[in-house]
């Protein structure tokens, strides 16, 4: 499996998008900004589970050692988007896109399936997110809020991003 070095550039480019929106966005106690969910998303079809809760574990611990300060964090709530992807990506895209190695993108599949991708790896990695980083000491209402306000949030930064790691695979496909 070769994965394109515009790609590999850009999702390193967007880790570090990530650990600056972090460090350099503060959006108070209710809105938690993240792209992690959409990144572990576009990685490419043939990555087995095992290597996708790899690169998981090691871009939540690049945010958090960098960024967050609660290290471990991000890595628990990102490897079981890992976990679930290859499977999400076969019940929402068709065993076809497995089986042909074809990445995820919005041109080919359409923006409500990729649409319910993210919201689906958003729910997850929020879900988890902010079930340990109140740790049961912040009330039930304030972490419901947090959710909610948090997820529209994500997805509507997830959306570009999920734009610019398929570009990279179609600029790719044509030459």
């Amino acid at each position: 499996m070769k994965i394109s070095q515009n790609f590999t550039l850009m999702f390193i480019l967007l880790v570090v998008g990530q650990i600056l929106i972090c460090n350099f966005i503060n959006t108070g106690p209710y809105v938690m900004l993240t792209i992690l969910p959409a990144l572990i998303l576009c990685l490419p079809q043939g990555i087995s589970t095992t290597i996708l809760m790899f690169v998981a574990a090691v871009c939540g611990l690049a945010v958090d050692w960098l960024a967050e300060g609660i290290v471990g964090l991000n890595m628990a709530a990102l490897v079981p988007v890992a976990v679930i992807r290859n499977f999400l990506v076969r019940l929402l895209f068709g065993k076809e896109l497995s089986e042909r190695n074809e990445n995820i993108s919005i041109r080919k599949s359409g923006l409500p399936k990729v649409s319910a991708g993210i919201l689906i790896c958003q729910t997850v990695f929020l879900a988890i997110y902010i079930v340990i980083d109140g740790a049961g000491t912040r009330p039930f209402l304030f972490n419901l809020i947090k959710f909610t306000v948090s997820l529209p949030c994500g997805y509507l930064l997830s959306l570009p991003v999920v734009n610019m790691l398929t570009s990279c695979d179609d600029q790719e496909g044509r030459r």
